[in-house]
């Protein structure tokens, strides 16, 4: 008699190029008989794709783990398999923790999560990266069909003393431009019409590569992908801003102006200690440049408070830009000083509560920016991609200022169908939402790709999440 299928769960944690990875796993396990996507409670064998990036993903991870334990010791249950990044920060001894784990699995071999499903080979499969980057095509994936991710590199190669991705992760890799757009190309053609463009750092693209391969010639190409509408960059480090990249941003058709731009501090003092390689007055000149040259640009940053050596008057410099330039989204998290990083030992803690009324002394003042952008946008006209229905049963989307997942929404006062493009105004806001009316039935269009440029006016939406911790302050 033949045996049934297994039953496996996956619970996917962490930023969006780790969820890239559980949709590789989540197909090639498909692929190889199982039938995924059963609750933990009800699963055969459970998987944990794991963050590892920062302290609160890792106590994140292993209350999962722990969960997932539980649901082994109690119900059905025959395995346990643990990857991600977590298992290569930890290692095999992420078993002594959690003694009901079967096998861990490191985020270089994630072709092997699947034999480690059915119980074949090693119990600890953490390999050195080996170079290159492996395909994502052929992804079972966990976002909505009209939108996705596209990553186009991996690793990291700089040295911010406080991160722990080049340790995870190894060097950066760029992917081939041909391997990108085709993967781009199956994306379009399964459902998306939104890619959001993710690396460690989109901005160090093709330098290792050779060839004059550059991310500006890239995302010219990525708007030329039929069917696509919108191409959004993620996770742009400021010192390899180029012009060229301004002139991709500014003018070509399909890639929306946002620009997610981790600058982390701005006093020259805290800038060298995390090894950034940039100073304020290069970030400054570079954002007014951003600004002047891109049409209704939308900018989101992330900032790191709390930094050993962080002095009061340093702080107040950090606190006085916020208020001052006045960022479209913004997320703050306080220092935590990674293990096998060498701001971990640098003089001069911050105290965690001083830590924390810094974070929250940044928020508060993003908070009155956000709040008073969203005031100003009623009565204007927005171009919304509807997402679909929230836990409440309203309508949400997002117009091109508002990415996935970190970002504020888009509240429709009419119902409308997720994938499709909906013109309307700006009637009211909550919060960091917009409440938009739509104009009348039957100006959704899903197809019609237009030039943004004309669709840029004023457009400064705020983080409704302040930045995922699991995600972090990116490098």
């Amino acid at each position: 008699m033949p045996h049934a299928p297994i039953q496996v769960a996956l619970v996917s944690l962490g930023c969006p190029k780790n969820l890239v990875d559980s949709e590789k796993i989540l197909a090639q396990l498909a692929e190889g008989g199982c039938v995924v996507g059963a609750p933990m409670d009800d699963a055969d064998v459970i998987v944990v794709n794991t963050c590892g990036f920062i302290e609160p993903a890792i106590e994140e991870s292993l209350g999962v783990i722990r969960e997932a334990a539980a649901c082994k010791r109690a119900g059905r249950a025959r395995r346990l398999v643990v990857a991600g990044c977590l298992v290569n920060r930890e290692g095999a001894a992420l078993r002594d923790r959690v003694p009901e784990i079967d096998a861990v699995v490191g985020v270089n071999d994630r072709e092997e999560v699947l034999a480690a499903v059915f119980g074949r080979g090693p119990a600890a499969r953490v390999s050195p990266c080996s170079g290159g980057v492996g395909s994502d095509a052929g992804r079972f994936r966990l976002t909505p069909p009209h939108t996705a991710y596209l990553r186009i590199a991996e690793g990291c190669s700089r040295r911010c003393t406080f991160c722990t991705i080049p340790a995870i992760r190894g060097p950066y890799r760029s992917k081939p431009p041909e391997q990108v757009l085709a993967e781009a190309r199956e994306l379009a053609a399964d459902g998306a019409v939104e890619l959001n463009v993710i690396a460690q750092d989109t901005t160090g693209y093709g330098r290792d590569l050779g060839g004059g391969a550059t991310l500006a010639g890239l995302l010219g190409s990525l708007s030329a992908v039929d069917g696509v509408a919108w191409v959004r960059l993620m996770y742009a480090y400021p010192h390899r801003i180029t012009e060229a990249l301004i002139d991709a941003l500014a003018g070509c058709e399909r890639v929306v102006p946002y620009l997610d731009i981790p600058l982390q501090h701005i006093s020259d003092g805290v800038l060298r200690a995390m090894g950034r390689g940039i100073t304020r007055g290069q970030t400054e000149r570079l954002l007014g440049r951003l600004r002047e040259r891109i049409d209704g640009l939308v900018l989101r940053t992330t900032l790191i408070v709390g930094f050993p050596g962080e002095t009061e008057a340093q702080f107040g410099e950090l606190l006085a830009f916020v208020e001052d330039f006045r960022f479209d989204a913004l997320g703050v998290f306080p220092f935590y000083p990674e293990q096998g990083t060498p701001a971990a030992e640098l003089p001069g803690a911050v105290p965690e509560p001083v830590a924390r009324e810094r974070q929250e002394a940044i928020m508060l003042a993003q908070q009155r920016i956000a709040f008073a952008a969203n005031e100003a946008r009623v009565g204007s006209g927005v171009r919304v991609l509807v997402d679909g229905t929230d836990a409440e049963g309203a309508c949400v989307g997002r117009h091109y200022g508002q990415a996935p997942d970190v970002d504020s929404l888009c509240r429709l006062t009419r119902p409308a169908s997720a994938g499709r493009f909906v013109a309307g105004r700006v009637v009211d806001w909550e919060a960091y939402d917009l409440v938009v009316e739509p104009d009348e039935p039957g100006t959704e269009d899903r197809e019609t790709v237009t030039r943004w440029n004309s669709h840029r006016s004023a457009c400064t939406p705020r983080s409704r999440r302040h930045g995922r911790h699991a995600e972090g302050p990116e490098t």
